[in-house]
């Protein structure tokens, strides 16, 4: 009986590892990753020379400076001049004054959302954010062709990041995911190492945790494919498509290369007990016993006559 009940909390305690070892991995990527302002800014700061990600900076600026230009000169925008504007807004796409603003307001944007996020002063409001620096990098550009773009105005406008209700969400998942980076990789050792030492097999006990580790990080990697389709089809307007699944792709990309080395570490180790109970331990074979010498017999020594 008490074998048996070894090898059920065993069970338990390995499923529960391979349960918490992607979820542990989740949570220290998106605590160390996309909530870290430096490495978000390095992420995605390639992504000023993805095409649709040009593309679709370029359509939101030309639209946005269309009516600006319209405002400016007190009438509708006819069909050439807001071609020109289209076609200098992605010219200004491939400058290297695109670049410098990209990365300005990623950092500006995911420093004031990081800031909100874990100020609980900021509780009931939303997060905006003014972005007339990147303006009046695009009006310098456009002046350079266009005399009268200097007097297009540089309007310093809260832009809505976050509604209230949504960041009001966030922050609690923000306080979750903090705490569940430092508890869960430790519960998913000690669940592993604890299964492992009361299993009455050990040695399948350590395969069982590698196996259920593995599957964790397909579990995880399957994840994150179907959380790209979600984002993708769930974002309007012109950030949806392509560009979008290229940030997506450029954010996820450390979290798909930790899932798959969980694949790894897990076969690994589960291969390398299997190997080492089929082959390693096998009894050595003894050389037969060789019989024993029979004694010489005895001696007879002659008596007198």
């Amino acid at each position: 009986m008490f074998p048996r009940l070894r090898g059920a909390l065993s069970a338990v305690l390995i499923v529960l590892t391979g349960l918490l070892a992607p979820c542990a991995t989740l949570a220290g990527w998106a605590m160390h990753g996309p909530a870290d302002t430096g490495r978000y800014v390095a992420t995605v700061a390639p992504l000023a020379d993805d095409p649709d990600v040009r593309d679709a900076a370029a359509d939101t600026l030309g639209s946005g400076f269309a009516g600006i230009v319209g405002e400016v000169t007190a009438g509708p925008v006819n069909g050439t001049v807001r071609l020109f504007v289209r076609d200098a807004a992605r010219s200004f796409t491939r400058t290297e004054a695109f670049h410098e603003g990209w990365d300005a307001a990623n950092r500006t944007v995911h420093a004031t959302v990081l800031r909100a996020l874990r100020d609980d002063a900021t509780a009931g409001r939303p997060v905006t954010v003014d972005l007339a620096p990147v303006t009046e990098r695009v009006r310098d550009r456009l002046a350079e062709e266009v005399p009268f773009a200097r007097r297009i105005p540089v309007r310093h406008t809260a832009v809505t990041v976050l509604t209230a209700h949504q960041a009001d969400r966030l922050r609690e998942g923000y306080r979750v995911l903090d705490v569940a980076a430092f508890w869960l990789p430790l519960a998913a050792v000690v669940f592993a190492v604890v299964g492992i030492a009361v299993a009455a097999r050990r040695r399948r006990a350590v395969t069982a945790a590698g196996i259920g580790t593995a599957l964790g990080g397909a579990l995880l990697a399957l994840a994150v494919v179907v959380g790209r389709r979600l984002t993708v089809a769930e974002l309007p307007g012109p950030v949806d498509g392509p560009a979008a699944g290229a940030v997506y792709d450029a954010l996820t990309e450390t979290l798909r290369t930790a899932a798959w080395l969980l694949v790894g570490l897990g076969l690994t180790v589960a291969l390398a007990s299997w190997l080492t109970g089929r082959y390693g331990l096998l009894p050595r074979r003894r050389p037969p016993a060789q019989p024993a010498a029979e004694p010489p017999p005895p001696r007879r020594t002659r008596t007198g006559p």
